[in-house]
């Protein structure tokens, strides 16, 4: 039989999983399978000790799992993973190189947006002529809060309210929760796509 046992209760398990009745089979109890919160175990008796056995492993917080064990069935998913397992060898290679090509075309796209934010948002702020400067920094992260002071100081002429505006202050239209104000435009690029959270 298959009995998911909470990892909190290995040593309870172990303890007692031969005594919760009488026909088990001493020491067959073997971990399968194990996750974040659970282990799956297998664990031997004769037929006629099931029921007492699902009785008693229920009330000693252990589920049991009906499990019928059939030969073609067996096979067939072998087979089949098998099969997966070779499409995904011959679909991998093509795969990446699609990527690669479609990766770099989506980041282009990306940076191009960010770029038309920028000079969409500056055009609003500052107005016409466009007489404005657009680059790209990357400070440590040790030296943000310097360069955000540096910043502050030099663009402070460029736009008074930035200078009286409370964070904590919602003004209607300005979104200021969902983004930092600052004299000058500024938008944060996270370029480290791999930390990424869910």
């Amino acid at each position: 039989m298959l009995v998911v046992v909470p990892k909190t209760g290995y040593g309870d398990w172990q303890k007692t999983y031969e005594s919760l009745s009488e026909m088990v089979v001493p020491r067959s109890t073997k971990l399968l399978f194990e996750d974040n919160d659970s282990g799956l175990f297998s664990v031997t008796l004769f037929r006629k000790a099931i029921d007492d056995f699902k009785h008693k492993a229920r009330e000693n917080k252990f589920t049991v799992r009906d499990f019928q064990y059939n030969e073609e069935e067996m096979k067939a998913d072998k087979e089949e993973m098998t099969r997966l397992s070779t499409d995904k060898k011959k679909q991998f290679g093509p795969l990446v190189r699609w990527l690669k090509v479609n990766f770099s075309e989506a980041f282009i796209a990306w940076i191009h947006i960010k770029a038309l934010r920028v000079f969409v948002e500056s055009v609003l702020r500052y107005g016409l002529p466009v007489n404005f400067q657009a680059m790209l920094l990357q400070p440590n992260k040790k030296n943000m809060k310097k360069l955000r002071e540096v910043l502050n100081e030099l663009y402070k002429h460029l736009d008074s309210s930035a200078a009286i505006i409370d964070a904590v202050m919602d003004i209607p239209g300005l979104n200021l929760s969902q983004q930092e104000y600052y004299p000058y435009v500024y938008y944060k690029l996270d370029c480290n796509l791999l930390d990424f959270k869910v």
